[in-house]
């Protein structure tokens, strides 16, 4: 009996359906012109916070839940003084992971179509959250619209940034990309 491999559903439309017509669309000559998602970094900053542990702890455990990959404590780069905040020192400032593959591919497709719908008086996302090279990033003020958090999880409230890496990728064509998606962006005011 053959063992089937799984490949997660947004990986399967990309390369089926969504790299060809990006390609039609773009007016590009060849395939590998075509923007393609090379990683999701997901982080979160504790702050004023990052003495408290029970804080830490919260959101070091709700980024493992949301996905699926342990996180990595990052600490000061430099001091800043007004922030008491020494370089390097031993309480981290933030937490952060970074998704490829199929854990990424699964989870921008729970990002769009389970969490951002729960997300109070929701009107779409930012079209004008890209940088130069085509990147795309995004924050969320509550990590209780993603389906694992827990009720006990929820207890503690913090924000999280989600930045898509796009290989290939111009303000348009990374547009065009997360548009075949499923990304709701907020319409224009004509």
């Amino acid at each position: 009996m053959a063992e089937t491999k799984y490949e997660a559903r947004l990986k399967t439309l990309y390369k089926k359906e969504i790299a060809e017509a990006l390609k039609e669309e773009l007016k590009l000559d060849n395939i590998n012109q075509v923007p393609k998602l090379e990683k999701v970094i997901v982080t979160s900053g504790v702050g004023k916070k990052r003495d408290d542990k029970r804080y830490t702890e919260t959101v070091e455990l709700t980024l493992t839940k949301i996905t699926g990959q342990a996180t990595v404590s990052r600490l000061a780069k430099k001091s800043i003084a007004q922030f008491k905040i020494r370089k390097g020192m031993g309480a981290p400032v933030g937490y952060m992971t970074t998704l490829r593959n199929d854990k990424m591919y699964e989870f921008v497709d729970r990002l769009i179509n389970i969490a951002l719908p729960h997300v109070r008086d929701f009107h779409g996302v930012s079209n004008k959250a890209f940088d130069a090279r085509g990147n795309y990033s995004l924050g969320l003020k509550e990590q209780t619209v993603f389906p694992e958090i827990s009720f006990e999880d929820a207890a503690v409230l913090h924000g999280l940034e989600i930045t898509f890496v796009i290989k290939n990728g111009s303000r348009e064509g990374s547009m065009k990309l997360l548009e075949k998606f499923g990304m709701p962006f907020e319409k224009e005011a004509k």
